[in-house]
C-alpha cells in the first residue's frame, strides 16, 4: 500500500495564506482582546458535527477501530495464497483507514477551533497514537506484496476482476520495490511514526499555543495586543514607525525560542535524512519526490530558471523604494500597498458575491457546487482566540470538505475564499468519482485547483476595474501574489535544498547557520535595494512547511500550471475547461505529472514556469507605467 497521509490537506496549508490579514476589526477595536469563539454566529462556523454529532460517536468509532485492528493479523503471511486473500486484506485496510481519517480530522479540527483546549489536545494525541498503531498493523502488507513476483501479481489481477481497483496502486508499489523494507523493518518504522512527528508538533505548539507576539503602542498611545492578523494588517499600513515597532517586537518575541526552533528544525532534518537513508535513497529530495514519481530535475530546473530571471523581482523592489520615497527599504516595507487609500474593504457577504461573479467562466455545475459549499457548514470564517492561524482546507473521504479562514474584510481575504474553495471542490469531486484508495490529491497537484480559481477571478476583476487607481490596487495585489506564491516559494525551496544538503554531507546546523543561509538567499532574490534587518533572518526557522520536506516548491509549479489552465478557460476553450473538470475529479489514480499533462501542462517543459516569470515582468512594467503617469 502507499504510505498513508492521514493529515494530508486537500490543498494543504498555503504559506501565502498563513500570512494573510486576519482578525475582526469590524467587531472589536484593535486595542481590545481577541474575540472568543462564543462571540461568532453559528452561520460563520464549520459544522464538525457532520463528521461526528458528539464525542460519544467519536469514542464509538475509536473503540471499533481498537477492536478491529487485530483482524489484520489474520492476513499476515497469507497474502500470496490467493487473489481473494489479497483483496480482502486491502479492503479491510481501506475500511479502517476511513475510520482513522474521521477520528483524526475531527480531533484536529476541534483543536484548531481553540488550540488551548487540553481535551482536544488529548483527543488529537489519541488519534495520532491509534493511527500509529494502525500503521504498525498494516506494515506487513507492502513487504508481502513485494515478495511476490510481478507475474504472480499479474495473474492475481487477471483471476479476480475485483482486484482491478488496486491495479495502479500495485504497479506503483512494484516501481518503488527497492525502497520498501522487510516486514519487521516496516513495522519498526510504522511504530516510530508518532515519534517522527514530534519536531513538527513541538513547533506547532510553540507557534499556535505558547508564542505571544507582544504588545505595541500606536501614535495615539493606545496599546495593541499583536496577533498574526493585526501584525500583517500593520505591515500593510501607512504608519512606518508602527510597522517598524511591530516588526521589531515580533522578531524579538521569537528570540526566546531561537535555540529551540533551531534544535527542532535540525531534528526534523535528521528525521528526513534517516528515512531517506533507511529507504536507500540518494538524497532527501529523491526520497520526498519518489512517491509521486517526480524527477528531482523538476525542482532543480525550477530553482535554476528563477535564479536566471531575478531582474523583474529586483525591478519591483527598486520601484517600491522609489514610489515610497525611502532612502532605505526594509523588509517591513514590502507589504505596503502602492495606493492604500484606494483599497476597498469587502464584507464576507460581498466577497462571496464577487467570487461567484468572477468564476462564471468555470461553468454552471462548478458554480452550483461552489454555492453549496458556501452555505453548508464547510467554512469557519473569523479569527478567534486560540484558533489555528492562516487558512487551509481539510476533510475525509466520507465528509464534506472543511475550510479554515481568518477573514478580515480585505482583498486578499476575498482571494483566500476563492483559493480554499478550489481545494474544497477538488476534494469534493474526487471523493465522488474515485474509490477510497485514490481519493486524495497529491501535494504536487493540490495547488492547481485553488490557484486556477484565483487566476480566473483576478482576470475578471482587472477587466472590470472602474478606474486607474482600482487597476493599480489589483495589479499590486496580483504582483504580490506571484511574489508570494511563486518567487518566495522557490526561494524557500532553495533554502530547503541548502539545509538538507548540509545534513546529507555530514555538516552541522545551528541557529547561526540557519540565519546566515536564509539571509544570503533572501538577499540574492530581493536584490541590493532591500535591507534585511538584524533579526529578520530568523524566518527560515519559523515556517511550518519546512517540517514537511520539499513541499513548498509545489506552490510554484502549481501556480505556473494554473496560469496556463486559466488562460485556456478564459479564452472559452471548451476542451480546456473539460480537461480542468476532469482534473478536478482525479485523485491519485495516475501519476501527478501525467494528470497535469491530461490537464494541458507538461512540467518536464519549462514553458509554464517561463510564462509565469514573463507574466510577472509584464505586470511590473504595467504597474510602473500607471504609477509614473502622474
Amino acid at each position: 500500500m502507499k504510505q498513508k497521509q492521514i493529515s494530508s490537506l486537500f490543498g494543504a496549508l498555503c504559506l501565502l495564506l498563513a500570512c494573510i490579514v486576519v482578525g475582526l476589526p469590524t467587531l472589536h477595536a484593535e486595542s481590545e482582546g481577541v474575540p472568543q469563539r462564543s462571540d461568532i454566529e453559528d452561520q460563520y462556523k464549520w459544522k464538525v458535527e457532520d463528521i461526528y454529532p458528539n464525542l460519544d460517536a467519536w469514542e464509538s468509532d475509536f473503540a471499533y477501530l481498537t477492536d478491529n485492528l487485530p483482524r489484520l493479523e489474520a492476513f499476515q503471511g497469507h497474502l500470496a495464497e490467493s487473489p481473494e486473500m489479497l483483496l480482502h486484506c486491502l479492503s479491510l485496510s481501506d475500511s479502517l483507514d476511513i475510520i482513522i481519517g474521521n477520528l483524526y480530522v475531527y480531533a484536529f479540527l476541534k483543536l484548531d477551533e481553540d488550540n488551548r483546549r487540553s481535551e482536544f489536545q488529548e483527543l488529537g494525541g489519541r488519534a495520532a497514537t491509534i493511527n500509529s498503531n494502525l500503521g504498525t498493523a498494516q506494515s506487513f502488507i507492502q513487504p508481502e506484496i513485494l515478495e511476490m513476483d510481478k507475474a504472480k501479481l499479474d495473474g492475481f489481477l487477471e483471476a479476480n476482476k475485483d482486484l482491478a481497483v488496486y491495479s495502479f496502486l500495485l504497479e506503483d508499489l512494484m516501481r518503488q520495490k527497492a525502497h520498501i523494507l522487510s516486514t519487521e523493518e516496516e513495522a519498526i518504522l510504522a511504530a516510530a511514526s508518532a515519534i517522527s512527528r514530534a519536531p513538527q508538533r513541538v513547533f506547532t505548539m510553540i507557534d499556535d499555543a505558547d508564542h505571544k507576539l507582544g504588545t505595541i503602542v500606536d501614535s495615539n498611545g493606545e496599546k495593541i495586543e499583536l496577533t498574526r492578523g493585526r501584525y500583517y494588517k500593520i505591515l500593510e499600513g501607512t504608519d512606518r514607525d508602527l510597522r517598524r515597532q511591530a516588526n521589531d517586537t515580533v522578531q524579538n518575541s521569537w528570540k526566546q525560542y531561537l535555540n529551540t526552533l533551531s534544535a527542532t528544525l535540525g531534528a526534523s532534518l535528521d528525521k528526513d535524512y534517516f528515512y531517506a537513508k533507511t529507504r536507500k535513497y540518494n538524497s532527501c529530495l529523491e526520497s520526498a519526490l519518489d512517491g509521486d514519481a517526480i524527477p528531482p530535475s523538476v525542482v532543480h530546473n525550477l530553482v535554476d530558471a528563477v535564479n536566471a530571471n531575478l531582474a523583474p523581482l529586483h525591478k519591483l523592489i527598486s520601484l517600491r523604494k522609489k514610489m515610497l520615497g525611502y532612502d532605505t527599504l526594509y523588509t517591513y516595507d514590502l507589504s505596503v500597498p502602492f495606493l492604500p487609500e484606494s483599497e476597498k474593504e469587502y464584507t464576507y457577504e460581498e466577497a462571496k458575491e464577487t467570487v461567484l461573479k468572477g468564476l462564471k467562466p468555470m461553468g454552471e455545475q462548478y458554480l452550483k457546487d461552489f454555492e453549496k459549499g458556501l452555505g453548508s457548514g464547510w467554512i469557519d470564517v473569523f479569527e478567534t482566540e486560540g484558533k489555528g492561524s492562516g487558512g487551509y482546507c481539510w476533510g475525509t473521504y466520507t465528509s464534506h470538505p472543511y475550510i479554515l479562514l481568518n477573514f478580515n474584510n480585505k482583498l486578499e481575504d476575498l482571494f483566500t475564499l476563492a483559493h480554499e474553495m478550489g481545494h474544497a471542490l477538488n476534494a469534493y469531486y474526487a471523493n465522488q468519482r474515485e474509490p477510497y484508495v485514490y481519493h486524495n490529491q497529491t501535494l504536487f497537484t493540490a495547488e492547481v485547483a485553488s490557484t486556477t480559481n484565483e487566476a480566473v477571478l483576478m482576470k475578471y476583476m482587472l477587466a472590470n476595474a472602474k478606474d486607474k487607481n482600482e487597476k493599480i490596487v489589483l495589479l499590486d495585489y496580483y504582483i504580490r501574489q506571484i511574489r508570494g506564491t511563486f518567487f518566495t516559494q522557490v526561494m524557500f525551496t532553495e533554502f530547503e535544498l541548502a539545509i538538507h544538503e548540509r545534513i546529507e554531507s555530514g555538516g552541522a546546523v545551528s541557529a547561526d547557520y540557519f540565519r546566515n543561509t536564509y539571509r544570503e538567499i533572501m538577499q540574492k532574490y530581493y536584490g541590493p535595494d532591500l535591507v534585511i534587518g538584524p533579526d529578520n533572518d530568523m524566518s527560515g526557522m519559523k515556517i511550518g512547511h519546512f517540517y514537511r520536506q520539499y513541499y513548498v516548491f509545489k506552490y510554484a509549479t502549481g501556480y505556473a500550471t494554473a496560469q496556463m489552465i486559466s488562460q485556456k478557460i478564459l479564452e472559452g476553450d471548451k476542451a480546456g475547461l473539460d480537461a480542468f473538470m476532469n482534473f478536478m475529479a482525479t485523485g491519485t489514480s495516475k501519476y501527478p505529472m501525467d494528470i497535469l499533462v491530461d490537464a494541458g501542462v507538461d512540467l518536464n517543459s519549462p514553458e509554464a514556469v517561463e510564462r509565469t516569470i514573463a507574466l510577472f515582468g509584464k505586470l511590473v512594467d504595467e504597474l510602473e507605467k500607471l504609477l509614473l503617469e502622474g
